[in-house]
């Protein structure tokens, strides 16, 4: 029985590992990657140092005040400052805060002034696209279709800008464009083909990692059964019997097994197979009752100048039933006030504790703390947090947490027990983004390029192996026994 195992054992490491070494080693190469390059995106700071600084003078008009508005925001749209209006429904719509009219859709002379604006640099070449390899995700859907502007200049960067908001939703440079291509597009399977269909995606990656979980699993097993530590060794004293490739595969396999198996399993979980961490959540219902009910109410726009002087964005919005506006520039802190007296917005922490009681139906509030410094839950791995930050902790049957940050009543985020779990078996296992790691980036760094080594060595061993297996593989070879060289005694 014991060597029926053994024969399949080293059956299954063998032709797995055959079929996903390249794998391997694809993931581990794109992995260091992208430790240093993310994928293309366009976050909240860039976008805002994109944006023009509102021109007030020019600001006569201003959206109607009625119910079931989560936010309206005043920015420049081009040359011609514009407000954009999110109901809580979803959807979205804008006016022109010059005329009062609608604005309307992005033609391709309007997109081109917008990219040159923000890129400060003239359009070279403007194409309209639905969506290509940087802007597949189905994030970008209601952006859709979208005008691709490439811009002057020795960094070839490209702008996109939507047709339906005029708003620019994404840029890329031509070394991140590079990078990725080494870098995020292997390690996630995520060429545009594929990508487009996000069920077929997700599928794939969840098929095709799955099996390399009992390919490392095996390996591992294989590995501690072929190994003599004590006295009774190989032949020359030698702790492994392999020679060559096969005791370079032994060693950094075994060298890097925990990680590795870590690794594949967490990347096994990046698509939540099976939906295992799903969860329903705080619903739209209840966030919007958090934010309050009342109409957002309409400042007065000649105040707001004087208070918003070199601004390039204000959002009117309101947290915890209270209204307030945030004044946004570039490097510098946002400015909060109350969006009918215009006096600094400080919004009470009693208010904002009863205000959250309704975010969760039924059970009570279990605990609120006051987090000044990041922890396991409340982190980031580039960049910072807001802190301090408020954590409420509810007693419903999903032990759900929320993040609201005190100085706006805004809520942060929200985790219940599952995504909890997740956080660990996937984040800590996937990205090393402890805390004592995240403060210390080189010592993070280290530590993920030598096990990535140690797996990378193991998996490019095993190309070669694999390689040398195959061509024997039409002609029998005495030296071979159950997948594996018969080592010398």
């Amino acid at each position: 029985m014991w060597h029926t195992v053994k024969r399949w054992l080293y059956l299954t490491h063998r032709w797995i590992g055959i079929a996903t070494c390249l794998l391997f080693v694809l993931w581990f190469v794109s992995g260091l990657v992208m430790l240093y390059v993310p994928y293309p995106a366009l976050d909240a700071e860039e976008r805002l140092a994109g944006l023009s600084p509102i021109t007030w003078e020019q600001v006569d008009h201003q959206p109607e005040a009625e119910p079931g508005l989560r936010e309206v925001a005043l920015e420049m749209r081009g040359d011609r400052p514009v407000w954009r209006v999110s109901p809580w429904n979803g959807g979205s719509y804008s006016v022109w805060a010059d005329s009062g009219e609608f604005a309307g859709t992005a033609g391709r002379t309007e997109a081109e002034a917008i990219a040159a604006t923000f890129g400060k640099a003239p359009v070279e070449e403007m194409r309209p696209i639905r969506s290509d390899q940087w802007t597949v995700g189905s994030g970008y859907d209601r952006y859709r279709p979208l005008w691709k502007a490439e811009l002057a200049g020795e960094g070839g960067r490209v702008l996109y800008v939507s047709s339906t908001t005029g708003e620019v939703v994404l840029d890329t440079a031509r070394t991140e464009r590079f990078w990725n291509w080494l870098g995020s597009i292997p390690h996630w399977l995520y060429p545009r083909a594929l990508r487009e269909d996000q069920p077929l995606w997700r599928q794939v990656v969840m098929w095709v990692s799955g099996p390399c979980i009992l390919g490392a699993i095996t390996g591992v097993w294989i590995g501690l059964m072929r190994i003599r530590p004590g006295r009774q060794r190989f032949k020359g004293g030698r702790m492994t019997p392999y020679r060559g490739w096969m005791k370079w595969h032994h060693v950094s396999g075994l060298v890097g097994s925990a990680f590795l198996i870590l690794w594949i399993f967490s990347g096994w979980l990046s698509v939540d197979p099976f939906r295992l961490f799903a969860s329903e959540g705080i619903g739209a219902e209840a966030r919007q009752n958090y934010a309050g009910d009342a109409p957002l109410p309409s400042p007065d726009t000649g105040l707001l100048a004087q208070m918003g002087d070199g601004a390039h964005r204000v959002a009117l919005r309101s947290a915890a039933g209270h209204p307030y506006l945030r004044l946004q520039q570039p490097g510098s802190p946002d400015t909060l006030l109350e969006a009918d007296t215009f006096l600094p917005h400080h919004p009470e922490f009693e208010r904002i504790r009863q205000s959250a009681a309704g975010l969760v139906p039924g059970p009570s509030i279990a605990a609120v703390e006051t987090l000044t410094k990041p922890d396991a839950y409340w982190y980031a791995v580039r960049g910072t947090v807001p802190l301090p930050v408020l954590r409420v902790k509810f007693a419903d049957e999903a032990a759900t947490w929320v993040h609201i940050d005190p100085a706006s009543g805004d809520l942060l985020s929200e985790a219940d027990a599952r995504r909890r779990t997740y956080r660990w078996l996937f984040d800590l296992f996937h990205r090393w983004d402890l805390n004592l790691l995240i403060g210390t980036p080189p010592a993070r760094d280290l530590l993920i390029w030598l096990m990535s080594l140690a797996g990378l060595i193991s998996s490019a061993t095993a190309v070669v192996v694999g390689w040398r297996r195959l061509r024997r593989s039409g002609r029998p070879n005495r030296s071979v026994q159950s997948g594996l060289i018969v080592p010398s005694r």
